[in-house]
């Protein structure tokens, strides 16, 4: 698909973002589609994030906005939607015909697509989530909204830790304040949102040995090879998943706001597993 004047252009900013795949999966849904558009990667500081978004947004495109801009990017919108509020966080942004800049945070939609297609019914269901950052608070809205009735969030900081379940979690967020308080203890699902795992030769979040039951794994991170926290689910025989059903589903859920159209999400997940173009 050629590119043109009236091309529609969407463009992923944030530092560093060679490595993204977001490129790859949105040109794969838009020529399967056979829309008019061009997603690009753009590198950008957190002094030139808001008129980027804003220059898109003003000439009919949009985009994503990944670390470090999210919460910056939350706070710049003129309509943000619930999942941004919850979350302090905005991963998507376009314009309106007023001129008004709009942002959601796909990465909860994302997050709950990924979990009813790992587990279909999460209804009622006792979960461990590990990490306080952007994603544990996607995490956390989305398990909240999918029905979780118990989840406990586990970080290096616990007062980091209470300020996500302050904001977000209501009654059904509790926080560990140390290794006492998940040890014996059984769940449901255990979610890795922390960023361990990103390299190959990190250690796992956690050690499963400490934990009674566990139901299933579920790492919001994803590498070519299983991650550490996968492979030490494996060797309890906890069956896992990692986080590129998440990348997909999140990135359908951007392509669909923009859109107005569904995404072709097996035509996302060809791309993902395609080699990057050097």
């Amino acid at each position: 698909m050629s590119v043109t004047s009236e091309s529609r252009v969407l463009a992923l900013l944030g530092d560093p973002v060679q490595h993204s795949a977001s490129p790859r999966i949105q040109n794969a849904a838009l020529e399967r589609a056979g829309l008019d558009g061009v997603y690009v990667a753009l590198r950008c500081g957190p002094d030139d994030v808001v008129g980027l978004m804003r220059g898109l947004a003003r000439a009919g495109g949009g985009g994503n906005v990944t670390l470090p801009h999210k919460e910056r990017a939350a706070g710049m919108l003129d309509v943000a939607s619930d999942a941004v509020r919850r979350t302090g966080a905005c991963n998507t942004f376009w314009g309106d015909e007023e001129g008004r800049l709009h942002g959601d945070n796909t990465d909860v939609e994302g997050f709950r697509r990924a979990l009813r297609s790992f587990l279909p019914d999460s209804a009622g269901i006792r979960a461990l989530l590990l990490g306080a950052g952007g994603a544990a608070r996607a995490a956390l809205h989305g398990l909240i909204e999918e029905g979780a009735e118990d989840i406990l969030i586990y970080n290096r900081t616990a007062e980091r830790a209470r300020a996500v379940a302050r904001r977000i979690g209501g009654r059904h967020a509790r926080v560990a304040t140390g290794r006492d308080d998940v040890e014996g203890q059984e769940f449901d699902l255990v979610v890795n949102a922390t960023r361990l795992g990103l390299d190959p030769t990190d250690p796992s979040p956690l050690d499963f040995t400490l934990l009674g039951r566990v139901g299933a794994a579920m790492d919001l991170v994803y590498a070519p090879e299983p991650t550490p926290f996968l492979q030490a689910a494996g060797r309890r025989s906890v069956r896992g998943t990692d986080g590129r059903e998440m990348l997909v589903q999140q990135a359908a859920a951007s392509f669909e706001l923009w859109w107005d159209v569904p995404a072709d999400t097996a035509a996302m997940r060809a791309a993902l597993v395609e080699p990057a173009a050097v």
